[in-house]
């Protein structure tokens, strides 16, 4: 009897050391981070529509860029990246794309802002600009946070005892970290408002 015990025991702290559970917490948790990521992503896009009714009146004659951050904001919204896709690289930098042109339209708005210094001036862009620079910060944590995970999952699937685990039990493969496609691109625009004399 003792020796069915102690065979018992011994079966269970195998297992337990081959990532019998940490492996998929570690995968659930950075596809928790994904979810954070795709969610301040959105939180931008759902902002760009109140940066199309304060800029539209005040900035007619940029309506091609104004028309072009609404295009690329359509397309970053439109690329979904779940769970289950972040082992394929060619998704990730599909959806990575999408959000640097989205960030690449934003900037060259928001530059050409300077010009009209009656915008500038209103409380209602002075809120846009507060709550667009606070999204570029909680993207910047999300990312940070899911690249983090990423590197955590990634390291217990190759090592071992969890990578025996991994490969048995869930045929596990590396999950894709998130890049900046753009040189620049993970940074969030940068815009003066201060007074050019």
């Amino acid at each position: 009897m003792k020796f069915r015990v102690i065979v018992t025991i011994g079966l269970a702290a195998m297992l337990s050391a081959c990532g019998i559970n940490s492996v998929p917490t570690a995968e659930e948790n950075a596809k928790a981070k994904w979810a954070d990521v795709q969610a301040a992503y959105q939180r931008r896009a759902n902002l760009i529509p109140n940066l199309q009714a304060t800029v539209k009146g005040a900035a007619a004659s940029e309506k091609s860029i104004l028309t072009d951050v609404i295009e690329a904001r359509s397309k970053a919204t439109a690329i979904q990246v779940t769970g289950a896709d972040l082992t394929d690289p060619a998704k990730v930098q599909q959806f990575q794309a999408a959000q640097s042109q989205l960030n690449g339209s934003l900037s060259r708005l928001l530059a050409n802002v300077e010009a009209y210094p009656e915008l500038k001036s209103q409380a209602n862009f002075s809120t846009f600009m507060s709550q667009i620079e606070g999204t570029e910060n909680r993207i910047n944590i999300a990312v940070v946070d899911y690249n983090k995970a990423v590197q955590d999952y990634n390291t217990r699937i190759r090592t071992f005892p969890d990578a025996v685990g991994a490969k048995i039990f869930y045929g596990s493969k590396p999950l894709v970290p998130f890049q900046a496609t753009t040189p620049g691109a993970e940074n969030a625009p940068t815009v003066d408002f201060g007074n050019s004399n």
